[in-house]
């Protein structure tokens, strides 16, 4: 999905948690500045023509591991779900805010890390971003940068789906994700009702 394409859905999520654009363009612009290289060529070489499952970081992730299979993209947080049995991601898109150590072994150890900028989480990316020393690639929800990509999606399980289909992916599949999950809070819900909107718009149900 191009940004023109994005753009209208962009509009209507800022419109509807009250974020700021100029926020989110502010953090892009700050992760443009700690990035000393764009591995997009290896998070593209994995995708094309692939089998890609996705794991969300859904409770029922655990119960679902057994069937994952391809090669794995985790949504922050059930990248380590995924290490505690044994499976190792081949990317792991992440707004930063369940990132730990752990992730920067993955890093090292060849899992692309696709570090998302959005408007409140500036300080994360300087903590971590110069921390990487692996394949690292910079996305944004707001207009790309020179480095800084937008594939389309929100929250780190979608873009992750989006980037997937971006890059040519030949099939995705899906795991760890429950878009329906009422015992969240409010904020959470807001964020799986544009999650399930968006994976719509790509033939998805979550």
């Amino acid at each position: 999905m191009n940004f023109e394409e994005w753009e209208p859905h962009y509009l209507e999520i800022l419109d509807y948690f009250g974020f700021s654009r100029e926020d989110d363009e502010d953090a892009a612009r700050v992760l443009a500045g700690l990035l000393t290289k764009d591995d997009l060529p290896v998070l593209s070489s994995i995708c094309r023509g692939g089998d890609i499952t996705v794991c969300g970081n859904a409770p029922t992730l655990k119960r679902e591991v057994p069937v994952v299979r391809g090669k794995v993209f985790a949504a922050d947080a059930a990248a380590e779900v995924l290490l505690d049995h044994g499976i190792r991601p081949a990317a792991v898109f992440t707004d930063l805010d369940g990132a730990t150590d752990r992730f920067i072994e993955m890093n090292r150890e060849g899992t692309v890390m696709v570090v998302h900028a959005h408007g409140d989480n500036i300080p994360l990316l300087r903590h971590w971003v110069p921390r990487f020393p692996g394949p690292l690639v910079g996305t944004t929800q707001s207009r790309p940068l020179p480095h800084v990509h937008n594939f389309g999606g929100f929250t780190d399980g979608d873009r992750a789906v989006f980037a997937a289909d971006a890059l040519g992916a030949a099939r995705i599949r899906l795991a760890g994700f429950d878009c329906g999950d009422t015992s969240v809070d409010p904020v959470k819900r807001g964020k799986l009702f544009w999650a399930r909107t968006l994976l719509g718009l790509l033939g998805y149900e979550c």
